[in-house]
C-alpha cells in the first residue's frame, strides 16, 4: 500500500513568485537562473520586496506576490520554505523548495536542478503533496489569538536553572504532566526536526498524527507518544515556560490562561520532483544503509 495525498497539477502558470534566504546576496545568480528559465515559457517572476532588494531587483509586496502567482519559490534552506508556508497559509498556494542551505529535508530540488526542474513543471512531470499543519490558539481572558506552525510547538523552560512542568489535555481531560525541560509538540513533516534530536520517532510525512517528544523529562516512565488528529490537545503551566513555534515565533506561557493545538483545516502544499523519495532523503541525510 502506498500512501499518498497528491493535489491535481496546475492548470496554467502565468506568474510565480519567489522568496529568498535572507541577507545570502550569493544567491542572486540562481535568482536570475530562474528567470531565464520560466521566461522560456513566458512566465513572469514576481520577487518579494525584502528579497528583491538584495539583489538590486524590482520587488512587490509579499500579498500582492501571493494573490498573483500561481506557486511560489522558497530558495534558501528548510527555514525558508517553512517561514514561507506559515506566511503564506491564507493564499494556499503551492511551494517549492530549492535547496541552498545546509541540511535539506524538506527542500529536494538542488540549485543544480533549477532548469531542467522548471522544464519537468511545464511538462507536467510533478507532484504537489499536502503536508499537515498545526493550528495553535493562545487564549488569553476569553480572547484567543491563533498561528499556524509547519514543523513544530515547543514548551520549554526558559532558564537554564529551572525545570518546567506542563499539564497536557486531550478534548479537555488532564492526561499526563511533563516534569523536565519541555516538550514538542510536532507534525510529521517536523518528526525530523527537534523532534528526532529529542529521541522522539520519525513519522512518514504525509501520516496525520501529533507528536509528543518530552525533552530531557525528570522521569523513566515519560514516553514519545503519537496521538491522532481527531484529538485537541491543550496545555498549561504556571511555570516560566516559554512556547515556540516552529523555532521563528516566541511566547510566555505566563501571558496566556492555556494553549490549544488542533489539525489546521488545510495543509501546506508542497511541490515535488516526481522521482524524489522520502525513504532515499532519510538515507541520504541520516546515512541510513552505510556499512
Amino acid at each position: 500500500m502506498k500512501i499518498t495525498n497528491k493535489n491535481k497539477q496546475l492548470t496554467t502558470i502565468t506568474k510565480v513568485g519567489l522568496v529568498s534566504k535572507p541577507h545570502d546576496t550569493a544567491l542572486g545568480s540562481f535568482v536570475e537562473e530562474i528567470s531565464v528559465a520560466l521566461k522560456r515559457y513566458g512566465v513572469e517572476l514576481l520577487i518579494e520586496h525584502k528579497s528583491a532588494k538584495l539583489f538590486n531587483l524590482e520587488g512587490v509586496s509579499f500579498e500582492k506576490m501571493c494573490q498573483e502567482s500561481d506557486f511560489l519559490i522558497s530558495l534558501g534552506g528548510d527555514g525558508t520554505l517553512i517561514s514561507l508556508c506559515r506566511r503564506s497559509f491564507a493564499y494556499d498556494k503551492p511551494v517549492l523548495g530549492i535547496h541552498a542551505g545546509q541540511l535539506g529535508f524538506l527542500t529536494d530540488i538542488k540549485t543544480s536542478e533549477i532548469s531542467s526542474f522548471m522544464d519537468a513543471i511545464f511538462a507536467g512531470k510533478y507532484r504537489i503533496d499536502t503536508r499537515m499543519m498545526l493550528e495553535i490558539s493562545l487564549h488569553v481572558k476569553g480572547k484567543v489569538e491563533t498561528f499556524v506552525a509547519f514543523n513544530d510547538v515547543v514548551f520549554s523552560r526558559s532558564k537554564i536553572s529551572r525545570m518546567s512542568t506542563i499539564k497536557a489535555y486531550i478534548d479537555g481531560v488532564l492526561f499526563n504532566s511533563y516534569y523536565g525541560d519541555g516538550l514538542i509538540v510536532s507534525t510529521p513533516t517536523g518528526s525530523t526536526a527537534y523532534n528526532l534530536s529529542a529521541g522522539g520517532p520519525i513519522v512518514y510525512p504525509l501520516t496525520e498524527a501529533f507528536i509528543l517528544t518530552p525533552i530531557c523529562p525528570h522521569s523513566l516512565t515519560q514516553r514519545p507518544l503519537v496521538l491522532p488528529v481527531d484529538f485537541e490537545i491543550s496545555f498549561q503551566s504556571s511555570d516560566d515556560t516559554v512556547i515556540v513555534i516552529d523555532g521563528q515565533d516566541t511566547y510566555k506561557m505566563s501571558d496566556v490562561d492555556f494553549v490549544s493545538i488542533k489539525n489546521a483545516h488545510k495543509g501546506a502544499k508542497l511541490i515535488h520532483s516526481l522521482t524524489r523519495s522520502y525513504f532515499d532523503v532519510l538515507k541520504d541525510k541520516l546515512h541510513w544503509g552505510n556499512v
